[in-house]
Parts: structure tokens; C-alpha cells; sequence
């Protein structure tokens, strides 16, 4: 610290915002009235007047515990009163003081001041430090936009190092606080230091300030070349007559986004394909594929859902509505719809309705979907032989294509269809793949939630669909698909179901779709009842329909050629209409015959009868079958030609007949195949008959398997087989014991006209198939 050289009184001009060094020479605007008489008495005097900074800026007449204490004694060179009431002084610093004491501080500030010796010694570590001062102050300089250039010339002059330091820090931008530091630092080294210090840390900022100026301009530069670039490209596309262009696709696209409510991977997807999507140009065969590809996720339902209509009366009227009948498939339904009730959220099931052609399979899963209020989607399986199909191709193919489980998630627009698979036993498989293998992720409750299109490449959520398959038979169907789904077997119509039907849905369907009232076409029971037993024989109620349309179009012409005000259709008059009758209706046979047999059998159509015939002619015990037989049909008769080679004697057969005789076992219909475990007691009693020259009761029918030693074994489809029997006409059906629990699904109508006889071995068979009985040991 100095030594006081000498001490004098002086006014004070506290300065706001503003700190004035020794070798400094400013302007100073005076407006407070205090600072104006200071510095009327400075002019009077000796026009010195202490410069003295206050700490806060804000305040308007500061105390004098408020000024810095030491500050810096200026000589007034000039003085000029403004308009304002204002006063501009021309101002030169020639030292620092500290304030000792304040005299007076009512009208103005006067203060006894001590002039602050500086000494400047040049020390080499001082004139080290001057040059390093000055080379960072260049560095500043050329960093900052704030400083000219020609003041670095000014400055690097100066050989007092105490006043190079002033002159520096004078330049800063620095706070008020930082400057008054250097202006309390008496010490030149000390000073020349706290200088360089301020320096490296100013420089260094200016640094960052520089780097992240450049950043910012890169970004905007970029910004801004994008958007005169994209102008540009409209204009042009405006010029060419492309009003829209990419851009204008691409702005859809993401409107269509914003609104379509996909997960967050999904939108951040498309968001990445449309970025390059917009980078391509419009003739680029690649753009198409991504536009196609974007066009596809946007179109697929992520989260939209009707709402179910949980009200069960309202679906057990729609079911009853549209079908009669099928009585299991509707109670199905309705328990799904009772259960979604309570939980709320309930994997959708997986049904699989297996019936013959032309019950209702199709149209029972459309009233579910009308039952239910959800959209209906139906894609048909029959003849897909291609994994493609169902999981979609990758999109590296030309062409390629999401599967048909997406295509039917698109087409319902919901994320809760009932969706049909129509004919899943129709399914192939070849080199290409096996589709079944394919669909057993889309029918797995546990794992279509994240189901894998091969197009899509996103998982899918299916779990809230409802699926629902049809088939013919269940024996086509790969097995570990058929484990997936819950089976409703669905079987054919007995007669009066057919005639209720017919009476209900099919005949005034067709009258109003022919534009036929009550007043112009009468049809009466007696003639529905003709039509179903001579014009069809089949389970379902397709080619009864297909009557009813014939009988219609007939009667429509009729009336137009104005041959007929009003068409009656009775027992009488069909056969004008229909001509002769197509079937024979009852039994297979008109007599009991020897060797001749009424068996039942299961066809994928439903039930049949099989009329079996057996001849024997002299030779030497060769056994024929005909009638285009399966594996298991020939070892059926096989079995029971052994069996009664066994038991001949008991039987009353001669024991030699098979080494004089040739048998030939016939089932007539050649062309159809026939197949199935179900015929061997049916060819024992033929074989029995015609051997002990027993003629067979034409009202009885049978189904079963035979073994060896002559019991009966379960067969399947007794419900289908004693509809076909009834359909014939006949009045026993024997089948094996283990079957008695599946008479049950008999409806009553056919259990009260039919008399079922359970049997457990051949003998009961010959019992009561053969009309003379046969001697038994």
C-alpha cells in the first residue's frame, strides 16, 4: 500500500454504473442535485473533484456508508449545461484517493482525501507480466467484436505498467465490483495479475460464446437452405403442373398420422420413412414402396374399437332371428358375451364350426358379429397353399403385400372384428410353406397379441379379435392347429328343422327378392315337405334354397306372362314346376332281401345310407370288394370274413363255404369314395345273410366296427348318421353300447320316430337284423 503524501479536502460525485481510472479521460452527464453543487464548489475551487463509485446502481441518493471508499481524484476540463437541466462535464483522472472522512453531507458531499502512492518500479517479473497482459489483451481483441482493432496501438504504447493496467481494465466489459477491485489494487504486480486473471477467464468465455455462435449459424444456415431449397422445389413442381408434389404428399401423410392414434414405435416409424421419403426424388421407383408401405401402417387400425353390445336378450334375439336352431353354437355365444360382461377385457376365443356344406356356418359367425355390434371381416383359406398369405412377403419383393390377416384388420377398420376364416380345412401345403403352421400364431389367445407380419415388420396386436373358422371335417386340419380352437360341431337339419326353416327364412327370402307377395305365390306344407324329401337329400338347406328360387323365378313368370293372377303350389301341381323327383324317399330298399344291408355312414355333406351287398358264387374262396373302397373299409370286411370263418358252425354257415365258394362285397356308387371305421358290422351281417340264406329287415340300419372275435367298437357321428337314417326312412338304428352317451345330441324329434338298439357283439347284431334268427352256441 502507498504512503499518504499529502491530504486536502474535495468535493465527491458518487457515480452510478460507471467507475472512472487515473489517465482516464470521459464525458459525464450530472444530474442529481447533490452532484451538480459538488460540482459547482470544484469549480470554484481548483476544479478537482473526487470520482467515487456507489455500490448499488439503483439507489437514487446514496449514504455515504454506500461509496466505495476509494476512488479516483479528476480534474473538470470542461463544463456545459444542457437543456434538460442537465450538466456534461469533461472529465480527466489523475490519481487515486481514499475518502478518510466525510465534512458534509447536506448540500453536498465534501471529503478529506488522501492522495494513494503507486509505485512504479519495473521489476522483470513486472515487465513479464506486461507482455503477457498485452499478449492475451490482442487475443481478447481479435475474439471480441466490442473493441476496435486500433485500440490494442493505442494501449501497447503505454510503459507504466499501473497505468497499462488501468487503461486495460478500462476497455473490459466488466462488473462494477471487478473494476473497483483493480482500482483498490495498489500494488502494480498484484494489480497486473488479478488483471490477467480476469483476462484468460473473458477470453475463455468468448471462446465458448464463438463455438456455439458457430453452431447456432450452422443450424440456421441449414434451416434456412432447407426451406429455400423446399420453395424452390415447389415452384418448380408448381411450373410443371405437380400442384401438390412430395411435399405436399408428405404433409398429408403426417396429418393422417397425427390422427390415427398408432402406438409410440409405430409413429416414430413412419416418422423415420417419410424423412426419407421426402428426400427422394418423385421418380424413384424406391419412393412408391415406402409411400406404399407408409400407406399401410397408417390404413391398419392401432386403437379404434366399436363398442360391444353386452346386452344378452338383444343377442339371443339377433341369433334367433337369423337361425334356427343350433342350439349349442348360439349358447356359445352368449356365454362369451356373459363372461365379457363381468371381466371387461377377455381374450378373444378362438371357435371352430365344423358342419357339412349348407347349415348355416358362414351366416351364424355374421349374426355373432351383428349379435355382438362389431365389425365382420371373412377371408376364405380354401385352396392357400402359400406362408405368404397369411404372414405377408418381406418388402425387399417386387410386389410384396402384407398377409391376409392384416388385409382383413385394414378392411374391418377396428381392433375388434369378428373375423372368419372360412374353409381352414381346405388349407394345402407345398414348397412354397405350410399356411397352417403360419396361422398357428394368429389362433394362439396367448400369442396373437404380438402378431408378426412379414410386410408390417411392427407386432400386432389380435388378441382382441374375435376368430371364428369354419370347416367341413376336422381330420384335414394340421393338429396342433386343431388344439388351438374350440370345436362346435354343427350337423345337419332333420326334416321338420328343414320344413321350419323353409317355412321362416328361405321361402320369404326368395318370394321378396323375386318381388312375390302373399297375393301371388301360396306354397303349402304338403309341397315343402315333397320338395325336402324328392328334390334334396343333404344336411344342410343349400339346394332347398336353391328349390324355393326355382319355384319363385317359375311363378314370377307366370304372373308377368299373365298366365296366372296367383300361383298355389301343391303336392299336386310341384311336379309341373319341379319336375319328376329327383330321389327316392324312404327306404334304401321296397323288400327285405337276402345279403343286401342298410348301413349308415358319415360323409363330409353329413349323414348317408349305404346299401351293402354281398353275392356268393361257386369257386374257390376268393374274396372281391368293389365300390371304391378305403384301407380301412377293406380290413373292415377282411376282419369280418375271418370272424365268420371262426364262428361258421355256430352260425349255421357250412364250415367249408370259403373253399367252394367266391364272395364278392359290393357298395354300390362306385365313383364316391368311402372310408371310415364304421361298416364292419354291417358287412358281417351282409356276409351272414347271404351265407345262411337269411333275409335282412329293410327298417333297420346299423353302424359299427367289428373285431376278430366279434365285438362291436365305437364309431363317430352317430347324431349325423341317425338324421340320415331318419332322412331314409328307416325304424332301428343299431349301434355299438360305448355311442349310447351321443344320443343325447339327437334332437327328439328323430329319437322319437327312431329305436335305437346298443349292442356289444355280432350275435346282437344277427339278433335283430336278420328276420329268421340265427342258431347261437
Amino acid at each position: 500500500m502507498g504512503t499518504n503524501e499529502k491530504e486536502r479536502q474535495i468535493p465527491l460525485l458518487p457515480l452510478r454504473g460507471l467507475l472512472v481510472f487515473p489517465g482516464m479521460v470521459l464525458h459525464l452527464d450530472v444530474g442529481r442535485a447533490k452532484s451538480v453543487k459538488a460540482l459547482e464548489k470544484a469549480m470554484v475551487d481548483d476544479n478537482l473533484i473526487l470520482l467515487s463509485t456507489q455500490e448499488e446502481v439503483h439507489i437514487e441518493e446514496p449514504e455515504k456508508d454506500q461509496i466505495f471508499v476509494i476512488g479516483t481524484v479528476a480534474r473538470v476540463k470542461q463544463m456545459l449545461k444542457l437543456p434538460n437541466g442537465t450538466i456534461r462535464v469533461l472529465v480527466e483522472g489523475t490519481g487515486r484517493a481514499r475518502i478518510e472522512e466525510f465534512l458534509q453531507e447536506e448540500e453536498y458531499f465534501e471529503v478529506q482525501v488522501s492522495y494513494v502512492d503507486e509505485n512504479e518500479e519495473r521489476t522483470p517479473e513486472i515487465e513479464a507480466l506486461m507482455r503477457t497482459v498485452l499478449a492475451n489483451f490482442e487475443q481478447y481483441i481479435t475474439l471480441s467484436k466490442k473493441i476496435i482493432p486500433e485500440t490494442f496501438a493505442s494501449v501497447a504504447d503505454i510503459n507504466e505498467p499501473g497505468r497499462l493496467a488501468d487503461i486495460i481494465t478500462s476497455h473490459l466489459p466488466l462488473k462494477i465490483r471487478d473494476k473497483q477491485d483493480i482500482l483498490e489494487t495498489i500494488a502494480i504486480q498484484d494489480r497486473l495479475e488479478k488483471l490477467l486473471s480476469i483476462l484468460n477467464n473473458e477470453r475463455e468465455v468468448l471462446e465458448l460464446e464463438r463455438k456455439i455462435g458457430q453452431r447456432v449459424k450452422k443450424q440456421m444456415e441449414k434451416t434456412q437452405k432447407e426451406y429455400y431449397l423446399r420453395e424452390q422445389m415447389k415452384a418448380i413442381q408448381k411450373e410443371l403442373g405437380d400442384k401438390e408434389g412430395r411435399a405436399g404428399e408428405v404433409e398429408e401423410l403426417r396429418r393422417k398420422l397425427d390422427e390415427s392414434g398408432a402406438p409410440e414405435n409405430i409413429v416414430a416409424k413412419v416418422e423415420r420413412e417419410l424423412e426419407r421419403l421426402e428426400k427422394m426424388p418423385s421418380t424413384s421407383a424406391e419412393g412408391s414402396v415406402i409411400r406404399t408401405y407408409i400407406d399401410w401402417l397408417l390404413a391398419i387400425p392401432w386403437t379404434k374399437r366399436t363398442e360391444d353390445n353386452l346386452d344378452l336378450h338383444n343377442a339371443e334375439t339377433v341369433l334367433d332371428e337369423d337361425h334356427f336352431g343350433l342350439e349349442k353354437a348360439k349358447e356359445r355365444v352368449l356365454e362369451y358375451l356373459a363372461v365379457q360382461k363381468l371381466v371387461n377385457k377377455l381374450k378373444g376365443p378362438i371357435l371352430c364350426l365344423v358342419g357339412p356344406p349348407g347349415v348355416g356356418k358362414t351366416s351364424l359367425a355374421r349374426s355373432v358379429a351383428r349379435a355382438l355390434n362389431r365389425e365382420f371381416v371373412r377371408i376364405s383359406l380354401g385352396g392357400v397353399r402359400d406362408e405368404a398369405e397369411i404372414r405377408g412377403h418381406r418388402r425387399t419383393y417386387v410386389g410384396a403385400m402384407p398377409g391376409r390377416i392384416i388385409q382383413g384388420m385394414k378392411t374391418a377398420g377396428t381392433v375388434n372384428p369378428v373375423f372368419l376364416l372360412d374353409e381352414i380345412d381346405k388349407m394345402a401345403m407345398d414348397f412354397r410353406g405350410d399356411p397352417g403352421a403360419a396361422l398357428l400364431e394368429v389362433l394362439d389367445p396367448n400369442q396373437n397379441d404380438t402378431f408378426s407380419d412379414h410386410y408390417i415388420e411392427e407386432p400386432y396386436d389380435l388378441s382382441s379379435v374375435m376368430f371364428i373358422t369354419t370347416a367341413n371335417a376336422v381330420h384335414t386340419i394340421p393338429r396342433p392347429l386343431l388344439d388351438r380352437m374350440e370345436m362346435l360341431y354343427i350337423p345337419g337339419y332333420t326334416e321338420i328343422e328343414k320344413l321350419k326353416i323353409c317355412q321362416d327364412y328361405l321361402l320369404p327370402k326368395q318370394m321378396e327378392s323375386h318381388g312375390l307377395g302373399r297375393d301371388k305365390l301360396q306354397v303349402n306344407e304338403e309341397s315343402l315337405s315333397k320338395v325336402i324329401r324328392l328334390y334334396t337329400r343333404e344336411a344342410g338347406v343349400r339346394n332347398l334354397n336353391r328349390m324355393m328360387e326355382t319355384i319363385c323365378r317359375k311363378a314370377a313368370r307366370m304372373i308377368v306372362a299373365g298366365t296366372k293372377k296367383k300361383v298355389v303350389v301343391t303336392g299336386n301341381t310341384l311336379e309341373n314346376l319341379l319336375g319328376k323327383p329327383r330321389f327316392r324317399y324312404g327306404m334304401a330298399e321296397q323288400e327285405d332281401q337276402v345279403g343286401a344291408v342298410t348301413g349308415l355312414a358319415w360323409t363330409e355333406a353329413g349323414g348317408d345310407t349305404l346299401t351293402i351287398e354281398v353275392s356268393v358264387v361257386p369257386g374257390k374262396g376268393k374274396l372281391t370288394l368293389t365300390g371304391k373302397l378305403g384301407d380301412v373299409m377293406k380290413e373292415s370286411a377282411q376282419a369280418a370274413f375271418s370272424y365268420i370263418r371262426s364262428r361258421s358252425k355256430e352260425l349255421g354257415i357250412d364250415p367249408e363255404f370259403h373253399e367252394k365258394n367266391d364272395i364278392h362285397i359290393h357298395v354300390p356308387e362306385g365313383a364316391i369314395p368311402k372310408d371310415g371305421p364304421s361298416a364292419g358290422i354291417t358287412m358281417a351281417t351282409a356276409l351272414v345273410s347271404v351265407l345262411s340264406n337269411t333275409p335282412v329287415s329293410r327298417t333297420v340300419g346299423m353302424t359299427g366296427e367289428i373285431t376278430l372275435r366279434g365285438r362291436v367298437l365305437p364309431i363317430g357321428g352317430l347324431k349325423e348318421k341317425a338324421l340320415a337314417a331318419h332322412r331314409a326312412g328307416l325304424q332301428t338304428v343299431i349301434m355299438p353300447k360305448d355311442n349310447v352317451r351321443d344320443i343325447d345330441d339327437i334332437p327328439e324329434s328323430v329319437r322319437q320316430d327312431l329305436k335305437f338298439i346298443p349292442v356289444e357283439h355280432l350275435d346282437q347284431v344277427l339278433d335283430v337284423a336278420l328276420l329268421k334268427k340265427v342258431a347261437h352256441s
